[in-house]
């Protein structure tokens, strides 16, 4: 019996991988950096913490490293990961989106929208630097 190169997974290096997530952070800090001046301009409050540069880059990251985690342990123990990906990033997300709706009162409206769209910004970067450096098939 043969196995065709398609057939097996691919494995990166663990520098491939760490260099990976490292750009994604960077590449979603900006991003978040992009959204957190927006809602600055427009009405957030100039002293919500959250979108402070400390505050955003630390969760991103930590986000990050966390989702790269999840992401190898699904690869490695789940028989269909694309499958339980599809359904598992939406929901991590959504779940996410509960802390933010507590920080209604301080940060308003457009504070806590821009934390939401942070959230989708920072997964949807993380599901495109995680394909490349960790392939699910």
């Amino acid at each position: 019996m043969s196995v065709t190169p398609e057939a097996v997974p691919v494995r990166r290096g663990p520098l491939v991988v760490a260099g990976g997530v490292l750009a994604a952070i960077v590449a979603a800090s900006l991003a978040d950096a992009v959204i957190a001046l927006l809602a600055l301009a427009v009405g957030a409050p100039d002293d919500f913490q959250p979108l402070e540069p400390g505050s955003y880059i630390f969760l991103t990251a930590v986000g990050m490293v966390a989702g790269a985690l999840g992401w190898a342990l699904v690869r490695k123990l789940s028989k269909a990961p694309e499958a339980l990906m599809r359904w598992l990033v939406p929901t991590v997300v959504v779940v996410s989106f509960v802390p933010d709706f507590l920080l209604f009162g301080e940060g308003g409206v457009t504070g806590v929208v821009a934390l939401l769209l942070m959230h989708v910004v920072v997964a949807v970067v993380a599901v495109f630097a995680y394909r490349k450096v960790m392939p699910l098939s």
